[in-house]
């Protein structure tokens, strides 16, 4: 496949494209300074480019099977995503190509807690707030999406570094939450669930999640 990804040098991006890479896959990793990139992954092309920029989008993705965004904005700067989002599917739809969109996990419902969403518990770090109601606006973006093939990923509430074992369960609009009662998945498990959906699309216009 041919696989552009956005974000490339972030914990999940630079995680997606080794495992991108490790199956063969022929991968432009758009970054905005290839410095950081060039020495660690030679081969691979690498595009200066900008997620929020919709022509840049288009250009990069024209031709390609898959654009695959990992881009997190500064704190601060949380309704980025949101444009951003609006960018990526305005591109993607010129293109046709469709988008995989890592988001986030605060808009999943709590397993027994009568259907609350993970940001409204009390437990949530107010810190993390900005970012959360983000993502759920990143997600509202693609649902009003018309003409874009997107899929959403929302992790587990924990994406750590960690080992890549390759086992991974897949859930909806819930949040998966292990036998030990953590919600987790390793950065490298999460990369490998990425691109299983990339090689073999199961959720096209819709949310799904991963976890232990």
């Amino acid at each position: 496949m041919r696989i552009t990804i956005f974000g490339a040098t972030g914990a999940v991006g630079s995680r997606t494209l080794a495992e991108a890479l490790s199956r063969g896959h022929d991968v432009t990793a758009v970054v905005r300074d290839c410095v950081r990139l060039a020495p660690a992954h030679p081969g691979i092309k690498i595009r200066r480019g900008d997620a929020s920029d919709v022509a840049d989008v288009t250009a990069l993705s024209a031709g390609q099977d898959l654009v695959i965004s990992a881009t997190r904005p500064a704190p601060g700067h949380e309704d980025d995503l949101v444009a951003t989002a609006g960018s990526l599917l305005s591109g993607v739809s010129v293109t046709g190509v469709r988008l995989l969109l890592v988001g986030g996990a605060a808009g999943l419902t709590v397993p027994g807690t009568g259907g609350l969403a993970l940001v409204e518990t009390p437990e949530f770090p107010p810190s993390w707030r900005p970012i959360a109601l983000a993502c759920d606006a990143q997600l509202a973006a693609c649902r009003a999406a018309p003409h874009a093939d997107w899929t959403y990923v929302s992790p587990p509430a924990f994406l750590e570094p960690g080992e890549r074992t390759g086992r991974y369960r897949l859930g909806a609009d819930e949040l998966l939450v292990g036998a030990d009662g953590r919600s987790a998945i390793s950065l490298e498990d999460f990369a490998v669930a990425l691109i299983d959906e990339a090689e073999h699309p199961r959720h096209r216009r819709r949310r799904f999640t991963v976890g232990y």
